[in-house]
Parts: structure tokens; sequence; C-alpha cells
């Protein structure tokens, strides 16, 4: 029988009953079906608009806990020679509207030729690499507790 996750834990400390695997994007769907590395099917119900985090813990209606784990996904790793360089990639990719995980250090984006090659030009280093994703929310997004 499906697990039907509706609702954050009211306790996010709470132990989970099951771990479910999501990339980024998959993070983003507040309605949809997956299915757990063990073959459990969830579907998800979220009020519109909920970005899941790392290490958030849902909850059904019978009292089944899932924690949500950001599942390492391809991803380019931006750095740079000093911190003025990194801010200005930053705007740059910012005024594309691309999802931007930002570290004191570097920056995390999804991987696009285009926008390798533009940073590349501009003197940053650009690595492809397999990692959990956690971009930044929006400006407007809420987080529903």
């Amino acid at each position: 029988m499906p697990i039907i996750l509706s609702q954050r834990s009211p306790d996010p400390h709470v132990t989970a009953d099951l771990e479910l695997a999501l990339t980024a994007e998959e993070r983003g769907r507040s309605r949809h079906r997956f299915e757990t590395l063990n073959g459990e099917v969830i579907f998800l119900q979220l009020p519109r608009g909920t970005t899941l985090k790392d290490g958030d813990v849902l909850q059904s209606a019978d009292g089944t806990r899932v924690k949500i784990v950001a599942k390492p996904e391809p991803i380019l790793i931006v750095e740079a020679a000093n911190d003025l360089a990194l801010l200005k990639a930053a705007y740059h990719l910012g005024n594309r509207h691309v999802p931007l995980e930002i570290l004191v250090n570097r920056l995390h984006l999804s991987p696009d030729p285009v926008l390798r090659e533009m940073l590349e030009h501009r003197g940053l280093q650009v690595t492809a690499a397999i990692a959990p994703f956690q971009p930044e929310s929006g400006a407007y997004e809420h987080h529903h507790d």
C-alpha cells in the first residue's frame, strides 16, 4: 500500500521510518509518485510551491515518517582565484536564473555546456562532479513548516 505524505513532521529531529533520496529537481515537486530504494511507493501531496531540503522529515496521516535525502547528481563546481571573480560569476548566473548552490569558496550548478564555456571564458575553474545539490531558494519562496 502506498504511503501518502502530506505534511512535515512537527518534530524535524524525529527518527524516520524510511529515507527517500531525491534530486534537487525532484525536491521541488509537491505532488508526485516516488519509490524508495527498497521499493516502497510514496506519493507526495504537499502544498503547491513546497521545496524540500536535505534532512526534512515528512509524515503521513498514519504517522509514517520519511526523511528526505539529497541524492547525489551531476553538478558543476565553480571555483575562482579570488572572491570578486566568484561574486561576478554568481551575478552572471543569477541574471540567467540558474539554480545555484552558493558556498563560501565555490558555486554548484547543474551541468550546462554553454554556462560552463561562459564561466571558463571568464577565467574560472569548472569541474564536473557527482554530489548532492541544494540550490538556494528563490527570494519569494515560502518554507512551509
